[in-house]
Order: structure tokens, then sequence, then C-alpha cells
């Protein structure tokens, strides 16, 4: 997009960085900032400015926290007895929306990925499994994504907790394969976390 303004243009080039924004929606985007008084553009680029610096992986969990360790870890009303285990945060934004679940997630940070170079060791995988030993929970939830890398991944996690004394469960396929659980509604993924099943079953029926 050629601009009589390289400033501008810039703006722009920035702008459509983002995902999910094209070329004419950034330019749109840039001429709204432009419109807006100096006052907004600087709370604007002081909030971006303070997510980088201040908004951090909780320690326990990798969910997104403003302290070392997220709120959900440091409730006191969330049990150590179940472990939820997740792809990324938007996931665990989904779960908490349903209001299903009272107990302790984990981020893995994505999933196994042979074509995209993505390894175990590129995952919180070691972290949830020393949080297994550590905290001997009596459930984990195998809630990724129902992709071909998602369930991969969930077999590989399956492999590696199946020693512990742990029931190992995944959600109930009312989740639709290759569904994202950050679009699945509310109540589809209410009735699927609920109804979850021991992950040996579905191993077995694949």
């Amino acid at each position: 997009m050629k601009l009589s303004s390289k400033i501008l243009e810039e703006a722009v080039e920035q702008i459509a960085a983002l995902p999910g924004v094209g070329k004419k929606s950034a330019f749109r985007l840039a001429l709204h900032f432009l419109k807006k008084d100096k006052a907004f553009a600087d709370r604007f680029t002081q909030a971006i400015s303070t997510l980088k610096e201040q908004v951090f992986e909780c320690v326990e969990c990798h969910y997104i926290s403003d302290q070392e360790v997220c709120e959900i870890c440091s409730n006191p009303t969330r049990t150590n007895d179940s472990i939820c285990v997740v792809e990324d945060i938007n996931d665990v934004m989904a779960i908490e929306s349903t209001q299903q679940f009272n107990g302790k997630y984990h981020v893995l940070g994505g999933v196994i990925s042979p074509m995209d170079g993505i390894g175990p060791l590129d995952l919180h995988i070691n972290d949830l499994i020393s949080k297994v030993e550590k905290h001997q929970p009596s459930e984990v939830i195998l809630a990724l994504n129902p992709t071909m890398d998602g369930d991969t991944t969930q077999f590989y996690l399956y492999k590696k907790l199946k020693n512990f004394s742990v029931e190992i469960s995944t959600l109930a396929r009312g989740v639709s394969y290759g569904e994202n659980l950050e679009y699945t509604d509310e109540t589809t993924l209410g009735r699927s976390l609920h109804q979850r099943l021991p992950y040996e079953k579905t191993v077995k029926r694949a």
C-alpha cells in the first residue's frame, strides 16, 4: 500500500502485522488513531507498553498473570485434585466461561507438531510431570483441541502419565473434530467437560 505519508505507511505496516488484520483494516485503524486526540494515543501506547513489561506467565500453570502466580493458582477455593491440560491461554478462558471446572490448569503453550518443528521439549510438558508428582492429583483432564496434532499430543501425555496413580480423562466429543475450544459455545464445551471420558477408552476405540 503506497501512501503519501511514510509515517502513516509504517503505522499501517505495523498494525497489519497483527493476526487477522489485513492492510485495508490496518489503514482504517491508522486513520482512526489520527482522528483521536493525543491523550488517546498516549493511553493506548502506554497500555501496550505495560502489557509487554508487566504481564507474565504464571510460574505454576503458565497462564497469564500480573503476579508471579496467577489468580486461579493462588485461589484457595480451587483444588489441586484435578488438573486440566490445555493448549494455550484462550482455552483456559473458554473453559472458565463454562463455570464447570474448579481445579487447576496447565497450559502447554502449543501442541506437538513435527511439521512445524515443535517437539515435546518445546512445550511445558516436563513442568506438567513435575506438577503431577508434587500434587498427586486424582485426575488429569486432557482438554486439547481435537485436531491431529492435538490428538498426537494427548497420546504422548497419556504415555507419560499412565504409570502415575491418576485418572486420565479427555473431553467428550461434543466438541467437533478440528474445532478450537475457544470458538466452541459455552453450553457444548461445558457438556463436553462434564461428560468427560477415561482417555484409555478413547484410545481403544481409535
